[in-house]
């Protein structure tokens, strides 16, 4: 009995101490203008979102895509304009809150765009359940793309873990459970 209540607080432990901060990373990733990923689904982030750090490099540009165009944008799916949140981008979406990546602007290839940006307002993502984190190219012009290799922290979120990887720790802790003579 004591492996299988220790097998629970340590599910329960893993789950409040994993890391409050969420990273997407992608190599060599072409978006074209307007093109975004649907990076974090909605429902699977926990927390409230402060800020976005950046690092990435722009290695490809076409029709003037810069490397600060690379955007993080929140919003429900199926993806349109006037979501929540616009980080990055040239090209306005009509987001309630909106920033700037503070360097990276040419279209230059091996242009870097790096720091933190942290929001005004905080999104708490349990008042927000339906909406999804995206990312890619936020410069609208017609024939635009851009392609970046690097990293973007979510600050403040953790991912939510998977009902399985649950419930594999508490049969784990179930079956060593041991039966005294």
């Amino acid at each position: 009995m004591k492996t299988f209540i220790a097998s629970g607080i340590a599910a329960a432990a893993l789950v409040s101490a994993a890391s409050a901060d969420v990273t997407f990373s992608f190599t060599n990733q072409t978006w074209t203008g307007f093109n975004f990923t649907e990076a974090y689904a909605a429902g699977s982030l926990t927390g409230t979102l402060t800020g976005a750090t950046v690092n990435a490099t722009l290695n490809a540009s076409t029709s003037y895509t810069y490397g600060d165009d690379l955007c993080v944008y929140m919003d429900a799916a199926p993806l349109s304009t006037g979501g929540l949140l616009q980080v990055g981008g040239f090209s306005n979406l009509s987001a309630l809150q909106r920033y700037s990546w503070a360097n990276g602007g040419s279209s230059t290839p091996g242009t870097t765009v790096s720091g933190t940006v942290n929001f005004t307002t905080g999104i708490n993502m349990a008042a927000n359940p339906t909406q999804s984190i995206w990312i890619g190219n936020g410069y609208g012009a017609a024939g635009t793309s851009g392609t970046w290799t690097g990293t973007i922290t979510l600050l403040g979120v953790t991912a939510v873990p998977a009902p399985g990887a649950i419930a594999l720790l508490g049969l784990a802790g179930f079956c060593s459970r041991r039966r005294r003579a």
